[in-house]
């Protein structure tokens, strides 16, 4: 959320190579060549929607919105992930099956090999970018457990799309030239459907995480436990009796603590002390933006 640069630079790459695939896919017929332009049209759209979402998400409260809109993006990034399994998979697996049934070979390998190249280097570009952002937010947390983990569904889109369009490359590549070397129109086919599983399975673990996030995912329970430590510390505090968060946005946590305050105190003291939590909390955690603390009894 700090940097949109790396959705920005993978929008641009993602068009170029669009129009690159389209073009040679004219010429010379290969499915798996139409399968990967498919595929790039659907990567520059979700970038554009991922966009719009953290536009939408940076609106102030209002009115019809208390709580801010933070879940925009959530929402555009479930509605991203979906589309890469329907237009993205289901159609590649759908133009390969086509192909499949009515097999044509493909005689300009040139065009193919040319694009192919175009495409991995502006893709190796892409990927770049979106994996030192990625490595920057995940910091020393192993791989997969940071893409299960991440709060900013927006990096592991546009990180996985790029990882499945430099897989999507290999296969469209060993498609073409293994259809070349043995002559048949089989394997351009059968990369065709390969790329459709290769996305499916990419948009499964998207739509996962997408979903999980806009349910309402909870913050880490090593910052609740460091939450809960700061309140406890404070001289009024008996202790927390429960607590609830929950993510609004990848910068914005919403936390309540249901405190129990030492039976002595006048109200004003307790108003003080949890002014003085609520300073102490966001000073350590500023991404706590709304901070409910409820006296409750013993």
């Amino acid at each position: 959320m700090r940097s949109k640069t790396f959705i920005y630079i993978s929008l641009a790459v993602d068009i170029i190579i669009a129009a690159s695939k389209f073009v040679a896919a004219g010429f010379t017929g290969s499915s798996s060549m139409v399968s990967e332009g498919i595929h790039s049209i659907i990567d520059a759209v979700s970038q554009l929607l991922l966009i719009w979402g953290m536009k939408t998400s940076a609106r102030k409260p209002d009115l019809s919105r208390p709580f801010g809109y933070g879940k925009e993006l959530y929402f555009w990034s479930f509605i991203v992930s979906l589309m890469i399994f329907v237009l993205g998979g289901c159609l590649s697996v759908y133009q390969g099956v086509l192909r499949l049934e009515h097999p044509v070979l493909d005689d300009n390998q040139a065009w193919d090999y040319a694009v192919l190249a175009i495409a991995f280097v502006f893709t190796s570009i892409s990927l770049h970018a979106a994996t030192k952002e990625f490595n920057r937010q995940r910091g020393k947390v192993f791989f997969w457990r940071a893409i299960i983990q991440t709060r900013d569904p927006s990096t592991i889109i546009v990180l996985l799309g790029d990882v499945g369009d430099m897989l999507g490359l290999l296969v469209a590549f060993f498609g073409v030239f293994l259809g070349r070397l043995y002559h048949s129109p089989y394997y351009d086919a059968a990369a065709s459907v390969l790329i459709g599983v290769i996305l499916i399975t990419i948009s499964a673990v998207l739509v996962r995480e997408s979903k999980s996030l806009l349910l309402g995912e909870s913050t880490s329970r090593k910052t609740l436990r460091k939450v809960i430590t700061l309140a406890q510390a404070d001289e009024a505090v008996v202790k927390v009796k429960k607590h609830f968060s929950t993510y609004m946005s990848p910068e914005e946590v919403l936390l309540q603590l249901n405190t129990v305050f030492k039976d002595d105190l006048t109200t004003r003291q307790i108003t003080d002390a949890i002014e003085r939590i609520t300073s102490a909390i966001q000073k350590d955690f500023p991404r706590f933006k709304q901070i409910f603390i409820e006296p409750v009894k013993q």
